[in-house]
This record gives structure tokens, C-alpha cells and sequence, in this order.
């Protein structure tokens, strides 16, 4: 329990919210240590509810820190963002909380994929190879991030160039780095 001298020494209400996802988040990597060799970019699909639409939530990490405007990101310098399927920012990166709770509402529990929206997205990507869709979301997340969308910056990486989907170091989005993304269907 934090007492009234702790909250005026620099923690928040929100730092307290946030705290069981960190508990989660330790569990997890304790009883799975493998996790932390997981490669960057990798990706899940689950089955979108009512409450949480199709779209995509993008989970990435900032490599510079002069991009937390206003130091506003709880979560720096990781970012996460939930966009539908037309590009609208469904939770923002300010919105740590929602976000947690949306992305443990639609991962937890499950340990298996859902071979059916597996096949979906395979499918609809052939295998993969044809990320166009994501890639487009993915730069709508990150100008929603950076708040300005400089389109010759990202113009290569959207246009189709050969750029690796899952490189660190994305030209024209090189601030930040992809470590996964949830596929919403």
C-alpha cells in the first residue's frame, strides 16, 4: 500500500494501475525465459469482440528519446497503438491503460493459434509476403505517435519498395523499432 508521503514524492495513480501488468509482465518472463530472445517484428492474430474491432495493435520502441513529447508516454520508450482496418486510431499511445487491459482482454488465456484466422491472414497476405496493408497502418500509427506525417519519409517504405517488413531500422521510420504487432480480425 503507498501512503500520501509516496504519492507527493513523484508516483501516480496511474503507476499504481500500470503495476499489475508489470506483475503480469515478470510472471511470465520467469516461467518463459526463452521470451527474451524472441526475434522483433513477430506477430499474433485473435478474433476481434464487440467492444475491440478489427485492426491492428502495433507495439513499438523508440531509439531516440527526444520523440516523448512532454515526457506524456507512461510507457516510453515503448509505444503502442491500436488502429482500425481504415486507419483511425482506435487507442492511442497515451492511453497505456486501455491499451493493456484491451490487449490482455483479447490475448490472455489463449496458448494456442486460432488456425482458422491463421489461415484467414495467410490468405489475405499470401503468407505474408504481401504486408502492404500493415505497413500502411504501421505509418498511420507512428503519425499518430510523432504527430506529423512527413510523406516523402515514408514514402519508400509505403510504396513498396524492398524494405525488410520486420527490419529494425526502418528507412524513413527510423525512429522507432517494431518489436510486434496483434493482428485484430
Amino acid at each position: 500500500m503507498v501512503d500520501i508521503e509516496d504519492m507527493s514524492s513523484g508516483i501516480s495513480i496511474m503507476d499504481l494501475g500500470l503495476n499489475e501488468f508489470r506483475l503480469d509482465l515478470l510472471d511470465y518472463i520467469k516461467t518463459h525465459p526463452e521470451i527474451e530472445k524472441a526475434p522483433h517484428g513477430m506477430n499474433a492474430v485473435v478474433k476481434a469482440t464487440e467492444e475491440l474491432p478489427a485492426g491492428v495493435i502495433y507495439v513499438l520502441r523508440n531509439i531516440k528519446n527526444e520523440i516523448n513529447i512532454n515526457s506524456q508516454n507512461r510507457l516510453h520508450p515503448f509505444y503502442m497503438v491500436y488502429m482500425s482496418e481504415e486507419g483511425e486510431v482506435i487507442i492511442d499511445h497515451l492511453s497505456p491503460k486501455e491499451m493493456l487491459d484491451s490487449f490482455r482482454l483479447l490475448c490472455k488465456g489463449k496458448k494456442e493459434p486460432d488456425k482458422e484466422l491463421c489461415a484467414q491472414f495467410n490468405d489475405e497476405t499470401d503468407d505474408g509476403r504481401k504486408m502492404g496493408k500493415y505497413s500502411d497502418l504501421l505509418g498511420d500509427a507512428i503519425a499518430s505517435i510523432i504527430e506529423l506525417k512527413d510523406e516523402s519519409d515514408i514514402d519508400n517504405f509505403l510504396g513498396g519498395s524492398q524494405v525488410s517488413f520486420l527490419s529494425n531500422e526502418i528507412k524513413g521510420l527510423n525512429d522507432f523499432e517494431l518489436i510486434s504487432f496483434l493482428i485484430v480480425k
